[in-house]
């Protein structure tokens, strides 16, 4: 196990639009409002043609090759996440969501694209006094955080 302390800092209470996509536009928020750490909370409806990384194809080979799954329609989500700097200083959002409809439910990894159906809401509460990072680890091809 690995950790750090950090102490809350400014929380922002964010509301994405339809056909945003949700990485990009909180990314680029932390890059507009200097946060360089947060914690990400959110909830709402993710739209048709979303795609999340539901895991590799093999659990044990590398290089790890990721499989997708494509939303077929709109569906409610619930979801968690984190911000920190990648190894040259721009915010990484690594961010898991649940996305349900009817009686089923899939969840992914957000990283390759999931898109706003009408609206996101977001609790973005930014961490202070930690200098945790993520580093490209080589052999996973991932950014792995570094408390």
């Amino acid at each position: 196990m690995k950790y750090s302390e950090a102490k809350q800092g400014r929380t922002f209470i964010i509301r994405l639009e339809d056909g945003e996509i949700v990485h990009d536009q909180l990314e680029k928020f932390a890059t507009d409002h200097a946060i360089k750490r947060a914690s990400v909370l959110i909830i709402g409806s993710a739209d048709k043609g979303s795609l999340l990384v539901v895991g590799p194809e093999n659990t044990k080979t590398y290089p790890i090759t990721p499989m997708t799954h494509e939303l077929y329609d709109a569906h409610e989500i619930t979801g968690t996440g984190t911000i920190f700097p990648d190894d040259q200083g721009n915010p990484s959002l690594h961010l898991h969501m649940a996305c349900g409809r009817e009686e089923s439910t899939v969840t992914g990894c957000i990283r390759t694209g999931v898109k706003v159906w009408h609206l996101m809401e977001i609790i973005l509460t930014e961490l202070l006094d930690t200098t945790a990072t993520r580093v490209l680890d080589p052999q996973t091809g991932f950014k792995l955080l570094e408390p």
